[in-house]
């Protein structure tokens, strides 16, 4: 029995610290996902999945998962699971994204401190037997040139751990500004100019069709006959076969491969050579990389299962969220469900704008978490950030995300705009305010007001005339209903207002139907954010 409680399903050996890491919330389960039977009948009503490499969660394991809302995978690579399959059927998959870096980053300069100091082969020369003092004097890597090719996480770390052994660091990477590579202490090259004056180069690149034999027949021509090639990537970025031959026509001074565009491979023809030192896919095996990867999908399963933004969810927008963006997610959340309340007919289309200075950041999460807030209280199932998308798409209802510099009233604004199959629009706006980022909703269908969201609203449009406002008070006094704040809007060409009003607990049964009736209010709808 659960109790009720959210099912995860540990599919591979992960650490006591992930487990730790989920908390008292979860019923834990443990399968070996090897096993095809064992894990299809394993999955069949858990909420999460948490693997390693070892399972496959394809399309049919989503399908016969129907619980499903999040597979979680304890390392960087995704290549055993569907993430479209897992799309379609609305669940999050999430990685680890960063657990890994710090161990890549020292391999790759292990690598390079092996290939200098010729370190394995004098390692099994002496263990053989032989003492050959003369046969393996190496090079120094002070004052020699590194070459790094992508100049990402992983490759700044490694510029700055090269640093340290006094080597002048030069990259390659088109997506980097030379302010950025100023501050790590790196000169940008054209690839052509790494390639030719680079005394080691190691490559850090995604895995695409535009990387694939980035380091090739070509590549191996423009570099030094002293210079070597490190690569704990992504196999498949170093073409092996024009490894192979340039290391046999001494083009190039050795290589260190820890990534195989097979694996396992334990025989591939550069492997005879004694200046070539080979790792089996060792970047993210440390003790410490695995902990690391453990415990942050274990968190990253806590914020999905909850309905909250999770920053490494892959199939949705994820990502480090700005910090300027951050204390807006939550806000255009609540903006969306006050709107869906406000909502009359079927959706068509919603427009989610973002005003202001945050406009020229990265806001689609903004976008999702509307999405979220609209549809929270329209469906039974949980409303995820990875399927409220699907949701709109299901229904049918076109979203967009308008973005623009220009907020006139604050410093920024967040908007939903929506149609109805009815002809009707709605339109719902807030904003942060002041040092504590006070939530406020300040707009509603054109009417200006400025008034902070709490857990409980009233919303009434009536005709405007004198008294209206203390007919509120009275009727919602003598249902025992305290307000805690009104502000009105008028709009004096429509001789119409609109008030908006904070109580402090949810409306009895049936009071807003006497509110309403009190007023001739045209509109009268209760908002509860509470739940």
């Amino acid at each position: 029995m659960s109790d009720n409680k959210p099912i995860v399903l540990l599919a591979e050996q992960l650490s006591p610290a992930t487990v730790a890491a989920l908390g008292p919330d979860f019923e834990i389960r443990q399968t070996d996902g090897a096993d095809r039977s064992q894990l299809l009948e394993a999955i069949a009503d858990v909420d999460a999945i948490l693997v390693r490499s070892a399972t496959q969660v394809d399309a049919e394991a989503i399908a016969a998962a129907k619980n499903l809302k999040v597979i979680a995978r304890a390392g960087v690579g995704l290549d055993n699971v569907d993430i479209k399959a897992a799309t379609q059927a609305g669940v999050m998959v999430v990685n680890a994204p960063t657990s890994n870096i710090i161990s890549a980053a020292e391999l790759t300069v292990g690598h390079i401190v092996s290939l200098a100091r010729r370190i394995p082969a004098a390692n099994a020369s002496l263990k053989n037997g032989e003492w050959k003092r003369s046969s393996f004097t190496g090079v120094e890597l002070f004052e020699k040139k590194a070459g790094i090719i992508g100049l990402g996480r992983i490759g700044a770390l490694v510029a700055a751990r090269l640093q340290g052994f006094g080597m002048e660091i030069v990259a390659y990477d088109p997506y980097v500004t030379p302010a950025r590579a100023a501050q790590l202490g790196v000169t940008l090259l054209t690839l052509d100019e790494l390639l030719a004056e680079a005394d080691f180069i190691t490559i850090h690149m995604p895995k695409t069709p535009e990387t694939l034999g980035m380091l090739g027949k070509d590549a191996f021509t423009k570099m030094k006959k002293s210079a070597y090639v490190v690569n704990v990537a992504r196999g498949g970025l170093v073409d092996q076969d024009a490894l192979y031959e340039a290391l046999k026509d001494e083009e190039i001074a050795g290589a260190g491969i820890d990534v195989f565009v097979k694996e396992p491979s334990t025989d591939l023809p550069f492997f005879e050579f004694e200046n070539v030192t080979v790792t089996p896919h060792l970047g993210a095996s440390t003790d410490e990389a695995q902990e690391k990867a453990g415990v942050s999908v274990a968190k990253s399963v806590r914020l999905a299962l909850a309905g909250e933004l999770v920053p490494d969810a892959v199939n949705v927008a994820g990502g480090v969220i700005d910090e300027n963006v951050r204390p807006g997610i939550p806000l255009i959340e609540k903006l969306g469900r006050i709107f869906n309340a406000l909502t009359s007919g079927s959706l068509t289309s919603i427009d989610v704008e973002v005003a202001g200075e945050i406009a020229s950041l990265d806001v689609k999460a903004l976008e999702l978490s509307a999405l979220k807030g609209v549809f929270m209280d329209v469906v039974s199932d949980q409303v995820s950030y990875v399927n409220a998308p699907v949701l709109a798409e299901q229904r049918g209802v076109a979203t967009r995300l308008i973005t623009t510099p220009d907020s006139p009233e604050y410093r920024n604004q967040l908007t939903i705009k929506g149609s109805t199959n009815e002809g009707t629009q709605l339109a719902v706006a807030g904003t942060l305010t002041g040092p504590k980022q006070i939530e406020k909703l300040v707009g509603i269908n054109g009417h200006e007001i400025e008034i902070p969201i709490s857990d409980h609203m009233i919303v009434v449009r009536y005709a405007d005339r004198p008294g209206v406002v203390g007919s509120l008070g009275n009727v919602l006094g003598e249902q025992g209903v305290n307000i805690a704040g009104m502000q009105v809007s008028r709009d004096e060409k429509k001789a119409e207002a609109l008030a908006v009003i904070n109580i402090d607990s949810a409306l009895p049964q049936g009071v807003l139907d006497v509110v309403g009736a009190a007023i001739g209010a045209s509109v009268a709808r209760e908002i509860n954010l509470a739940d």
